[in-house]
């Protein structure tokens, strides 16, 4: 991309703010990449340390027209936060000020705030923040709010965008702004807050945001069942809920994830049956209410599985839970690239996309294992390819274009909560009417007319498998 006005804007940002301005070699690479390892260029990283920094790096982006990406830990597994268009990297990680306010339920906590850090200090004084990414560990409230984020309890608690009140930030010109109440309703006019959570970046920054709480669950039960096929697997959403039973979790994993899990580790999972597709179940609340969906969960097992096995302690559980989270680094070692496609369809048709990626398999002779959040129908289909092999891509980027048509022939969404990004890009106009595509277009027109935040996203075209990965190890990798 062109920058004619790049070098003498990073002289003057560098004179304005000072240390806080990187611009060593080592700095720039860190920054030119997050969890897609696809490489932008960087001009200056600036790690902003106060809320007000945003507003001044903006002026001077708005004024010289200098792209700007937001980044918190950069583990979008899309590529939102590659600066895929050059100019200037937001790094809002140190922006990690956290309240728990215990009487009014509600976080008020900086963009750069780590999700389980928020869980962990609302936990102590008995509260719950739902929203379960299976990278809270490293990733960020401002991350989770940009791609909307939601993770394993999404089917019963909900996702991101359901627990903010209020956030604020700044528009592309530097403008502070506030959107939304720090209350529990809110229907006055237009809800523009709404706007910006799963806008990756694209509207404005987000530095602070209040965040709605909700009581602990201070019991669970966890369950790990095998099933003779993926019919009758996929069947518990809709079963359990005739049930009047309420997962916390309900994650599935297909016989052929479940196969490379078990040759990854070196025993099987239940002994004596075969590879078979799974169901990790995990139910919360009071004991009493617990106790009861106990009951009648083993109860739907034992008339439907090949065999299920409960967790009777904090240790029994972790080993169920080892074999959901086990699954993708099992599929690594299969190829040197992997790409996560974390697909939506209606409950009711997760038979027949997974019996579509079977086809899929067959067909371009690939590895590609599905595992997910089948309580709400976001599956991820994970694509392993060794990008060396040119004929192999190929065959992949088939597959993919063809899974990316029937999800949406489904009536599902190309994304649940890994965003666009980039590497969704080949596929987002199919997924909109040209009424919701205008819609989107002038909104962006609107609240950032010079297109300096976050570009080359959404938008605009780019094919990730045309571009070489890098050799790195993210810091959650290693």
């Amino acid at each position: 991309m062109n920058l004619p006005n790049l070098s003498e804007a990073t002289t003057i940002l560098k004179e304005q703010l000072g240390d806080i301005v990187k611009v060593s070699s080592d700095e720039l690479f860190s920054a030119s990449y997050d969890g897609l390892k696809v490489a932008g260029e960087v001009a200056a990283c600036v790690q902003v340390e106060k809320p007000e920094e945003v507003g001044d790096v903006l002026k001077l982006a708005s004024r010289f027209e200098i792209p700007v990406t937001t980044k918190g830990s950069g583990s979008s597994l899309t590529g939102g936060a590659t600066p895929i268009c050059g100019g200037w990297v937001l790094d809002l990680h140190k922006l990690d000020s956290l309240e728990v306010d215990e009487n009014n339920r509600v976080a008020r906590c900086g963009a750069g705030v780590i999700v389980s850090n928020l869980q962990k200090q609302a936990q102590e004084v008995g509260l719950f923040y739902p929203p379960d990414p299976s990278s809270k560990d490293f990733c960020t409230i401002g991350g989770n709010i940009a791609c909307n984020a939601g993770g394993l309890r999404c089917v019963k608690y909900g996702v991101t965008r359901d627990y903010v009140l209020a956030l604020s930030g700044f528009l592309a010109s530097g403008e502070k702004v506030s959107w939304g109440r720090a209350t529990r309703k809110f229907a006055t006019a237009y809800n523009v807050r709404d706007l910006w959570i799963g806008s990756e970046g694209t509207l404005g920054v987000v530095t602070e945001v209040t965040l709605r709480l909700i009581e602990y669950p201070s019991n669970r039960s966890t369950f790990l069942a095998a099933f003779g096929n993926d019919q009758t697997a996929l069947s518990a959403p809709l079963a359990l809920s005739r049930l009047n039973l309420r997962p916390s979790i309900l994650e599935y994993m297909d016989k052929w994830t479940i196969n490379c899990l078990q040759d990854y580790v070196g025993e099987k999972v239940f002994e004596g049956v075969p590879a078979s597709p799974m169901l990790l179940i995990e139910l919360d609340g009071e004991e009493s209410e617990v106790h009861r969906q106990s009951k009648l969960l083993q109860s739907w097992m034992k008339e439907n599985a090949l065999a299920y096995r409960s967790a009777e302690s904090v240790g029994e559980a972790e080993r169920l839970w080892a074999v959901r989270r086990q699954g993708s680094s099992a599929m690594k070692k299969l190829a040197t690239t992997k790409l996560n496609e974390d697909i939506v369809v209606p409950l009711a048709k997760q038979i027949e996309l997974v019996a579509f990626v079977e086809e899929l398999r067959l067909e371009f002779d690939l590895k590609i294992g599905v595992f997910g959040h089948c309580g709400d129908g976001n599956l991820h289909v994970n694509f392993m390819y060794n990008e060396e092999d040119t004929e192999e891509t190929e065959r992949s980027v088939k597959a993919l274009t063809k899974l990316m048509s029937t999800v949406i022939s489904l009536g599902g969404a190309i994304s649940g909560e890994h965003g666009v990004g980039l590497a969704k890009t080949p596929f987002v106009k199919e997924q909109f009417n040209q009424a919701e595509w205008d819609a989107m277009l002038s909104i962006k027109k609107c609240l950032d007319p010079k297109g300096i935040l976050n570009p080359g996203k959404i938008f605009e075209v780019f094919k990730p498998w045309e571009t070489k990965k890098l050799k790195v190890d993210l810091h959650w990798e290693k």
